[in-house]
């Protein structure tokens, strides 16, 4: 254990610890290698990124059908002649592909979009695996596991390999968000679901669930809300978030994770980049966490305007954990605003960031801006500490960063909460 003694030795020893210290994601897209094309990964993939979609579009007239027609390579050339060469490649958006080049050791001063190609046909999708891990500096991540998706469902099934480093998360928004469509589905696979929800619905979509967890161990159930969400209403919603995802979370030990504000396709003709965003009504994660003492709630917002209220609520109620700076809030501005605001409301007690990542490249750029923010954040945090009296101990700031960066996830996994 040293003492910091001065500010320029705890900014120094700050920034070595966050860089140093490795972080579970425990909200990503991703999968391991043996997941086959569910994987993407490569600078094609990242320049086809939904963010870099919609982006593209403020400089082009070019017709959406048209641009969907093209192939992925072509899109990517358009994307990178656009917004790389054509304009100043400074959005956030933008600027997270070329962070990604510069620590893989590409060269971006050249501007050659086939320079990068010709590194990436040289790799093997479970090779770049660990180089991005081991880039990134993240020991696990969590991915987002839908069993009414086709694709994945059948590679679950078949009981496919899985990278230890990929733990799951059981994705149920058909359940929560269009009920009669994932009724069907349930039929379909033997269980005795109704469109109209009685008790033996009940019964059986808790089966549908139970075993799913017990064929995937998900850390976590987790939903994507419009801001529109509201507990309780006469909503099935509402029914299955108190009949079935609660009582199905409780007993296995596990927590229901709440991203909510996300407004879906307000233009379809930009397809997976055609979402925005509302303000929601943060008092109803106060009713359920009142409601539901012996549950525990993971929850993100995507409105910049819901921030502080979530803040407040988790100082409320312990079974709730805010964590992320989900989507449109990954912009550096705002997760130090955000960082700023939890710590100073929260003390070290939530979870600062997840990736969401959804190409695998992603992991190096989100974590590289994303720590740069939470060293200066903390630096300035033990600075005010030690402007007090207080020592600031070597000891004590590795601590902190570890429960920032997994810790905490870990320890409120762990939990059973009691009000």
């Amino acid at each position: 254990m040293a003492v910091l003694k001065t500010s320029r030795d705890i900014g120094t020893f700050v920034k070595r610890t966050v860089e140093r210290t490795p972080v579970i994601d425990i909200h990503t897209h991703l999968y391991p290698a043996s997941f086959g094309k569910l994987l993407l990964w490569g600078i094609d993939e990242l320049l086809t990124y939904h963010y870099l979609v919609a982006e593209v579009f403020r400089w082009t007239q070019m017709d959406f059908g048209r641009f969907w027609k093209m192939s992925k390579k072509a899109q990517a050339e358009l994307v990178w002649r656009k917004l790389f060469l054509e304009n100043s490649p400074v959005s956030e958006s933008c600027r997270g592909p070329l962070t990604c080049l510069k620590m893989l050791g590409i060269d971006v001063k050249s501007r050659s979009l086939e320079k990068a190609r010709a590194y990436f046909g040289k790799q093997t999708a479970a090779g770049y695996l660990d180089v991005v891990f081991e880039k990134a500096n993240v020991k696990q991540v969590v991915m987002t596991n839908d069993p009414f998706d086709a694709g994945e469902r059948v590679l679950w099934q078949k009981r496919v390999r899985r990278d230890k480093r990929f733990a799951a998360a059981l994705r149920i928004d058909p359940i929560l968000m269009t009920w009669p469509k994932a009724a069907a589905e349930l039929r379909k696979w033997g269980y005795k679901a109704k469109a109209k929800v009685d008790a033996s619905t009940v019964r059986e979509t808790r089966r549908f669930l139970t075993d799913w967890v017990e064929r995937i161990g998900p850390l976590y159930l987790a939903v994507s809300l419009p801001p529109e969400f509201t507990y309780p209403d006469r909503s099935t919603r509402s029914r299955m978030i108190r009949d079935v995802v609660l009582p199905v979370a409780h007993k296995a030990g596990i927590p229901f994770a709440m991203m909510i504000g996300v407004r879906k396709l307000v233009n379809p003709a930009l397809q997976l980049a055609g979402d925005s965003v509302g303000a929601a009504d943060g008092a109803v994660l106060e009713t359920l966490c009142r409601e539901f003492p012996d549950n525990r709630f993971l929850v993100t917002m995507l409105s910049r305007e819901n921030q502080h209220q979530l803040c407040v609520s988790a100082r409320k109620f312990r079974n709730l954990m805010p964590f992320g700076c989900w989507w449109f809030l990954n912009d550096p501005s705002l997760i130090e605003e955000i960082t700023r605001m939890r710590t100073e409301l929260l003390g070290l007690s939530f979870i600062p960031q997840h990736s969401d990542a959804r190409v695998l490249d992603q992991l190096m750029y989100k974590w590289a801006h994303s720590r740069a923010i939470f060293a200066k954040v903390l630096t300035d945090k033990y600075r005010d500490l030690a402007a007090t009296g207080w020592r600031v101990d070597s000891d004590d700031v590795e601590r902190d960063v570890r429960n920032l960066f997994g810790g905490n996830f870990e320890r409120f996994l762990a939990e059973t909460p009691k009000q």
